[in-house]
């Protein structure tokens, strides 16, 4: 597959431009001409590109990439090592942010809810339909303890459970992949009985504690793995494309 054609069909598939963001979404360094095989990873790191690099892999595709809001334009020290390895092995790397959040099949909010048996999921933002966040609801209704122990398992963390006062069973929750704690008051405001996420904030406590929900932080990479693997094993069923997952693991 040519580049320029695997880029046409990411933007056709994730729609970058319907969302504003932090960085720079698509094609972020240009690489080789034609696309065989790929290597997915939450990160563009230096590990990463490292993997690629032994994978003889023609692209890398990742939710963090690179060109964030902000940041310094200088290309040196880390960034220069990152995208010299990248540019001397011919290498082009995609990187797709928000838009792969909140992709409706193939996002880490729409594979968390995948994961966790999640129904009814709508905006958290109401009439919001490209909310970063999301809510919905489980069939039965759990304890916090056991909801928290069901995160552990499957996402192979151990996650930040900060308990409602109330300790009220969860029926319904709200969620939102990587750094999305912020939205914890909006959830709480439209009574949700939980939130997760993968970061937490200090005010998160007080905030969980004075509007009685339950909270928990299960880890920003953690929560961010699966769309981005989803990603590419849609792409290697598509378009027949060999692709490699490369989870490096990273505790926050």
């Amino acid at each position: 597959m040519r580049t320029n054609e695997l880029e046409h069909y990411l933007t056709e598939l994730l729609k970058p431009q319907q969302i504003k963001d932090f960085t720079t979404n698509g094609l972020q360094v240009q690489g080789c001409e034609t696309i065989n095989k790929v290597v997915t990873g939450v990160t563009a790191s230096k590990a990463l590109i490292e993997r690629a690099i032994s994978e003889k892999a023609d692209a890398i595709l990742v939710h963090h990439g690179y060109f964030w809001k902000n940041e310094s334009y200088a290309i040196r020290g880390m960034k220069h090592d990152r995208i010299k390895a990248l540019l001397v092995n011919d290498i082009n790397l995609f990187a797709y942010h928000l838009p792969l959040d909140i992709h409706p099949t193939l996002g880490n909010n729409a594979q968390l809810a995948k994961l966790f048996n999640i129904e009814a999921v709508e905006p958290l933002e109401l009439g919001n339909p490209l909310s970063v966040a999301m809510q919905g609801c489980f069939k039965q209704a759990c304890s916090g303890e056991e909801f928290s122990q069901l995160i552990n398992n499957t996402l192979e963390r151990e996650c930040l459970h900060i308990a409602a006062p109330s300790d009220k069973p969860i029926k319904t929750i709200a969620w939102c992949s990587g750094g999305g704690q912020g939205y914890i008051e909006l959830a709480a405001e439209q009574g949700i009985d939980a939130f997760l996420t993968g970061e937490v904030s200090e005010q998160t406590t007080h905030i969980a504690h004075e509007m009685d929900i339950h909270f928990f932080a299960a880890g920003h990479h953690a929560t961010e793995r699966y769309g981005i693997k989803a990603l590419g094993e849609h792409l290697a069923e598509k378009h027949g494309l060999e692709v490699v997952f490369v989870d490096i693991d990273n505790p926050v």
